[in-house]
């Protein structure tokens, strides 16, 4: 088993490799054979240091008693040649592949410990004069195991939010043939199968609904906690629950291509990408390692050569070179990458690229593309108004929507909703005809009907009723039946409720919002004044976007841009953290440096905090780890020996267990503030 990788670069951002539980083993497993390899060296070197405490020497002095006899020392040897080679081996392979790739680091300086000490103490019995140190060689490997499978199941936990989103695919799907359904393996569903998903199931496959509905929780895949109503025709997301309906799907692509695939390779890229804290991270563990080695070899000669025993400088060397292993170093920021990745993604937040990600606590402005960021991003009938005796509103929206059902434009939509909504049948529209730019026409029910917009009116010299009233965020037109003006229908594009919390809590952490959209100027400012927002630019163009991006960066904001990833691109790309938002299943939002599964503007405040709040974490424990070198190290190496204060080998591993072990808390504790 290859344990030194798992230690020697201490690259656990590495953890998995996005494979299906269900295929061979996952990496998951390999770690979890790691972790259980640790443990059972860690309870034969335990068994084998009773013996070999009672037989040193220093033991039973400090007791008071004396158990040598013939060939005890022999015995010791023999016992301490077992915990050197079984114990220490983990920390011996990693030496020698550090040397072979010429990185030395943690296993290296523990290996190069072990191993002076165990030398010595070998020369020792065979004739050297001294005093031995199998029981310092032996406590430390003891200690060194335990750290190590502490640790490991810490970084096991850190990680296993990215192992959960692995396991969320199931393992069979239930697939519909002409005369039965027959149960296959997930990973040979192809394109166009049809799948059957039981009440309490999760769905097996990313497709449409071909028959049935249902709610269906995808909270653990979008962040999304209400269970979401499908229908036939709706999307669905492999791994996602379902209540308590059943439903056939149409398979949209293999398993491989699905959205949480797709999502497990990105939260894996992600945590094996490095940041610049990571470099920063990496090269202090590099340093480390050098002053360590440099600080042990001076401190043997130190004492050495000013007349102390053989033994203590050796005791000193092996104990400054322990305490000063760069182990909770690099254990510091992988640890914190691990875990806010795949939360991240479990919040429907999912990072692409981990520098843009740690910067959002550089983050000044935020730019917000209006239409399904801050707004619901569909047309809503907001009011319908009759304006002909014995003609209800009802019948004004059914009439009109005869000439908008072959229509694919918003207002077309927000129409249609509206009939569906209140149970209306849709009549024939025959002799259709657009009038270019201004409306529709048709013959509906043998009545000449006219959908028009407000332009048209003026143009024909129409007269706009009486106590007609718009706000400035609806869209208006006008029905027209057999040339009398019959009534107006208004839409709005709803402002989502989240909305102005989001700006509320963005302007608390001091950042800009900024409206930057299409649309024209009277829309932009009812938003933008409506949601407390800073500015706003109008009218602008895709293309123009761009501009307007660099602008604010010429004035020394550091710039978050949100937009839907497609028409935004060069815009996000030119800003300095890129935001795709209400991609949904679709990732490839090549430019973002980091993709919204929902379109809710406090997802995006929620990723500025979780940015800072990682970012904190990373600091805290790069703080901690070097701050307990710089205190730990004066100590090994016997600055205060005249004072009587001086750490032992053990004690020394000791320390540097515990300062892993605080690092991998730490980084467990990090939270999502949703």
């Amino acid at each position: 088993m290859d344990m030194d990788k798992m230690h020697a670069g201490i690259d656990h951002s590495n953890m998995h490799k996005g494979h299906n539980p269900h295929m061979g083993m996952s990496e998951h497993d390999h770690h979890t054979m790691m972790v259980a390899d640790f443990k059972k060296r860690f309870y034969v070197v335990l068994v084998l240091t009773i013996p070999i405490m009672l037989l040193s020497t220093m033991i039973q002095h400090f007791m008071g008693v004396s158990w040598q006899f013939t060939g005890s020392s022999y015995i010791l040897f023999a016992l301490s040649s077992v915990v050197f080679v079984y114990g220490g081996w983990p920390f011996l392979t990693g030496l020698a592949s550090e040397v072979k790739t010429k990185n030395p680091g943690m296993m290296f300086l523990i290996g190069f410990a072990i191993s002076v000490a165990y030398s010595y103490s070998v020369a020792i019995v065979f004739g050297l004069k001294g005093m031995d140190f199998f029981w310092e060689l032996d406590t430390l490997i003891l200690i060194m195991l335990l750290g190590h499978w502490i640790e490991m199941r810490s970084v096991m936990g850190a990680s296993n939010e990215l192992e959960l989103l692995v396991q969320l695919m199931p393992a069979d799907a239930h697939m519909v043939m002409k005369d039965m359904i027959h149960d296959v393996k997930t990973d040979t569903l192809k394109k166009n199968d049809i799948i059957l998903v039981k009440p309490g199931e999760k769905v097996a496959a990313d497709g449409i609904i071909l028959e049935g509905e249902s709610y269906v929780n995808e909270s653990m895949l979008t962040g999304e906690s209400k269970p979401v109503q499908k229908v036939k025709g709706d999307k669905v997301i492999a791994g996602s629950i379902n209540g308590n309906g059943s439903f056939k799907v149409t398979v949209s692509h293999a398993a491989k291509d699905s959205y949480l695939s797709q999502v497990v390779k990105l939260v894996d890229d992600a945590q094996k990408s490095k940041s610049q804290t990571q470099l920063l991270a990496d090269t202090a563990a590099r340093w480390l390692t050098i002053i360590a080695l440099v600080t042990g070899i001076g401190t043997f000669l130190y004492w050495y050569l000013t007349g102390q025993p053989l033994a203590f400088a050796m005791e000193r060397m092996v104990t400054v070179i322990v305490i000063c292993c760069p182990h909770a170093l690099g254990l510091a920021v992988p640890l914190v990458v691990a875990r806010s990745t795949a939360l991240s993604a479990k919040h429907g937040l999912l990072i692409k690229n981990r520098t843009a990600f740690e910067n959002a606590r550089k983050i000044t402005t935020v730019v917000f593309d209006k239409t399904g960021t801050l707004t619901v991003g569909r047309f809503e009938v907001s009011k319908v108004i009759s304006l002909q005796k014995g003609m209800n509103e009802k019948e004004l929206i059914r009439l009109t929507s005869a000439l908008e059902q072959e229509s694919e434009h918003p207002i077309a939509t927000g129409i249609l909703q509206k009939v569906k909504d209140l149970k209306l049948t849709i009549p024939k529209a025959e002799n259709f005809k657009a009038i270019t730019g201004r409306g529709v026409e048709a013959i509906v029910e043998g009545k000449k009907i006219l959908v028009v917009s407000p332009g048209y009116l003026k143009e024909n010299k129409l007269t706009v009723p009486d106590g007609f009233t718009t706000n400035d965020t609806e869209t208006i037109v006008f029905v027209i039946i057999d040339g009398e003006l019959a009534g107006y229908i208004a839409l709005s594009d709803k402002l989502r409720p989240e909305s102005a919390e989001a700006i509320k809590t963005l302007k608390e952490e001091n950042i800009k919002s900024i409206l930057l959209t299409g649309d024209n100027h009277k829309v932009a400012a009812s938003v933008s004044k409506t949601l407390g927002m800073d500015s706003f630019i109008a009218e602008v163009l895709p293309h123009q976007k761009l501009e307007k991006i660099k602008e604010l960066q010429t004035q020394g904001e550091f710039v978050a841009m949100t937009g839907d990833g497609v028409n935004d691109a060069p815009a996000l790309a030119q800003a300095d953290i890129g935001i795709a938002v209400g991609s949904g299943s679709d990732i490839a939002a090549e430019t973002a440096g980091i993709v919204l599964v929902n379109s809710n503007p406090k997802d995006i405040v929620s990723l500025i905090l979780f940015g800072k709040a990682t970012y904190r974490k990373m600091i805290q424990n790069l703080v901690w780890a070097t701050g307990y070198n710089v205190i730990a190290l004066p100590l090994a190496a016997g600055v205060l020996y005249n004072q009587g204060i001086i750490l032992s080998p053990a004690t020394g591993a000791v320390l540097m267990t515990v300062s892993t072990v605080v690092v991998a808390i730490n980084a467990s504790l990090l939270k999502v503030k949703a």
